[in-house]
């Protein structure tokens, strides 16, 4: 099937050549006779296997889920695109839709069939529904040179096509307001096709409740999505095409209720007490993002070149009275970054024996941060406040980075059972520092017999930290606010230490298996290690829902996974299991967000990371009867990491240290959701469905985050029961 892009001035060209295409093959404007369709259908899907062939997974760990598979999850389409993504093998769930997958920290990078989107100040995760997406591929493991970067994931989603004509619309909604309309509408005239989805959703579960209750206090939500794909076929060896996309989502801060005041003994224009339940504190997050792509093959070569760019913006408006007394500091954070640039990738079948593959990224990205803070003034020696009148600061700065890539590599076909993909991709990156690296990558492949698939692979990565950074001069100005060493404020830290986050640079090794028998019954098991110099982490480290980066001077992550599926008519199940181990020594950049003891410790001690979950599974189960299908699914954690008290304090050169960080891990939970839906097929004006999903069926109370793990500013609990309903009309 065709792949998929937006609107824009562009669209009028297209759809007159759309049309200027149908009236060329003697059908009228709009219209396109069936032998037109099914060779347009054919051409289409030619192309698409041409620009699957310049990206191959050869090696990496590659798994899927199909349209059917989405539409079979509670919520079905509905389903927030991180959701969908916990039910792949190692992927594991974290407050604000965040996802870990094989330990690592977001390190996610987002295709749109195949084509790069940006990094931005919020995760795509969000940000990208799944109504667009025809499958969604998650590729781990020793990567082949094309990808880069990024490389905890690969999510790589082919959009829905419009070759089809055709839409539908929908309502669905249920517990706790929840209320999601959605369209989506694709159609094609001659070469020329179309497809726009759009949906709203508003809710009172915006973010994860702080305390566990169904119903958080201070937690509506109201969200837009927009996606558009536009595509013209030129000739039988040639298309362009245009991804557009927005979204624009708001939140409310759930409050956590019961306190009076931050226990700091500060005191704001007068006042000593704030109820934590009336603090007013907000953000929102807005993306727009769009691709144009040629696609050329002729041959034994193929080509496609894109150009692609992302704007985005998020700020967080604050309490100004309750901050300060709760955290200190009363931030009016605001960051925008706009990012673009060029993907060129061609491969060419030189011989039977060896393909070869190059590509080159160009990217420049440019951020701006607007930060006003309002602060009280201490005594530096004593602590004493000074005085209730907020004092404000002022910290606006910008940057701009620029990231060169290319890679080469070639396929080798040594036997007809046995390929070795080798190659090296070299990397430059001039952000807050300049650094580079040649990454060599390898992969072998083997098929000992028909049903069996043995890989091997070992990948060198660069990983530039996210461009998000706290700018050099932003800690001084919280330490000496006035420019006078006695006077400090009540938002400085207790380390002055600021080292600007470094590129991570590891080594990967991945060893997987799979298995298919008969009965449409896979089985498959991998298994990886990585070693990590400067290891890359995150965390919150203030009321602002903003990622700080920071680095390990050393990281260790291995683990294990297994799979199973089976597919056979009416039935369709699926069982993930993971073992995973993610573990860092000594914190050496952004060291203003830790204690001194704890820096002591760390420098000397193995640490988990703060989101390794040691155990993580996953199951489904879907069965369809006469236009009826009845599904369930399950998530299982062992807990996250949060700090681990201790009794004695453990001494170090900068005074003790009271608990071990990410010492701890959470209570281990199960999620269960259970959907029945029924597709009535004869219906005038088309077919209608029907479904009624529970979320949380066995109401389980479970904590994400305690508040206590490295970089976690607050508690979240995962959702409460909730029931749903949906009705959708396809036209």
């Amino acid at each position: 099937m065709a792949s998929l892009p937006l609107r824009l001035s562009v669209a009028t060209a297209l759809i007159a050549v759309g049309a200027a295409h149908a009236q060329d093959q003697g059908a009228p404007s709009g219209q396109t006779s069936n032998s037109t369709v099914s060779e347009i259908v054919v051409t289409a899907q030619r192309l698409n296997a041409a620009r699957a062939t310049i990206q191959p997974q050869i090696g990496a760990s590659v798994y899927t889920l199909d349209k059917t598979a989405i539409d079979s999850l509670p919520a079905g389409e509905n389903t927030p695109l991180n959701q969908v993504l916990l039910q792949a093998p190692g992927v594991v769930q974290d407050s604000y839709g965040q996802l870990h997958i094989r330990d690592e920290h977001n390190a996610l990078q987002f295709r749109l069939n195949g084509v790069i989107l940006p990094e931005g100040l919020s995760v795509f995760s969000q940000a990208l529904s799944p109504r667009l997406a025809d499958s969604v591929r998650l590729i781990t493991g020793a990567l082949p040179a094309e990808y880069g970067l990024r490389t905890g994931g690969i999510v790589d989603i082919g959009t829905k096509s419009g070759i089809e004509n055709g839409g539908e619309v929908s309502l669905y909604g249920g517990s706790r307001r929840d209320l999601e309309p959605s369209l989506q509408w694709g159609g094609a005239s001659g070469a020329f096709s179309w497809f726009v989805s759009g949906g709203y959703k508003g809710n009172d579960l915006g973010i994860e409740s702080p305390d566990g209750r169904a119903d958080p206090l201070h937690d509506h939500t109201r969200q837009f999505q927009g996606f558009a794909y536009l595509e013209d076929i030129l000739d039988p060896s040639s298309r362009i095409s245009l991804i557009l996309g927005t979204s624009d989502q708001k939140f409310q801060i759930p409050d956590l209720p019961g306190q009076l005041n931050g226990g700091l003994g500060y005191v704001v224009n007068g006042a000593s007490d704030y109820p934590s339940q009336n603090l007013n504190e907000n953000q929102s997050e807005d993306t727009q993002f769009a691709a144009l792509s040629y696609l050329h093959t002729a041959g034994a070569l193929t080509g496609q070149i894109s150009l692609f760019g992302r704007w985005s913006a998020l700020k967080f408006t604050p309490d100004p009275m309750g901050d300060i007394l709760y955290n200190g500091v009363s931030q009016v954070a605001g960051k925008t970054d706009l990012a673009g640039g060029m993907q060129a990738e061609a491969a060419w079948k030189a011989s039977g024996h060896h393909t070869i593959r190059a590509g080159m990224l160009l990217q420049v990205d440019d951020s701006k941060s607007k930060t006003t803070s309002q602060v009280l003034l201490l005594d530096a020696a004593t602590g004493a406040q000074l005085s209730d009148q907020p004092f404000t600061i002022v910290d606006n700065s910008t940057k701009t980075a620029r990231t060169y890539s290319a890679w080469l590599q070639d396929e080798w076909k040594l036997r007809r059972n046995l390929t070795l993909n080798y190659g090296a991709r070299f990397d430059q990156f001039d952000g807050y520092r300049s650094e580079n690296q040649l990454s060599p990558r390898a992969n072998l492949v083997w098929l000992p017999w028909p049903s069996t698939t043995v890989h091997f692979g070992y990948a060198r990565y660069f990983s530039p930290p996210p461009f998000e950074l706290v700018a050099a001069p932003t800690v001084a100005r919280f330490v000496e606010p006035t420019g006078n060493p006695a006077v400090t404020s009540s938002a400085a830290p207790s380390v002055a230490l600021d080292t600007t986050p470094f590129a991570e640079r590891a080594d990967y090794v991945d060893l997987g298996v799979e298995q298919k028998f008969g009965d449409g019954l896979t089985v498959g098991a991998d298994s990886f290690y990585k070693r990590s110099r400067h290891l890359v982490d995150e965390g919150q480290f203030g009321a602002p829902i903003i990622l700080t980066p920071f680095n390990y001077q050393r990281g260790r992550q291995y683990g294990a996974e297994l799979t199973v599926s089976v597919n056979r008519g009416p039935l369709s199940a699926y069982a993930n299991f993971a073992w995973q181990v993610g573990q860092g020594e000594d914190w050496i950049s952004s060291q203003f967000n830790f204690s001194a003891p704890e820096l002591d410790y760390v420098a000397g001690h193995y640490i988990y990371l703060d989101h390794d979950e040691r155990y993580a599974a996953s199951g489904g189960l879907a069965y369809t009867w006469r236009g009826t299908r009845l599904s369930t699914d399950l998530i299982y954690g062992s807990g996250l990491r949060a700090a681990q008290p201790l009794t004695t304090p453990v001494a170090t050169p900068d005074g003790p240290l009271a608990a071990i960080p990410n010492g701890a891990e959470l209570a281990p939970y199960t999620q269960v959701n259970l959907a029945v839906s029924h597709r009535f097929e004869d219906l005038p004006g088309g077919p209608l469905e029907l479904r009624a999903d529970v979320v949380n069926l066995f109401d389980k109370l479970y904590e994400i985050r305690n508040g206590t793990g490295v970089g976690v500013f607050a508690p979240q609990f995962g959702p409460r029961r909730g029931l749903f309903v949906g009705v959708t009309k396809a036209f």
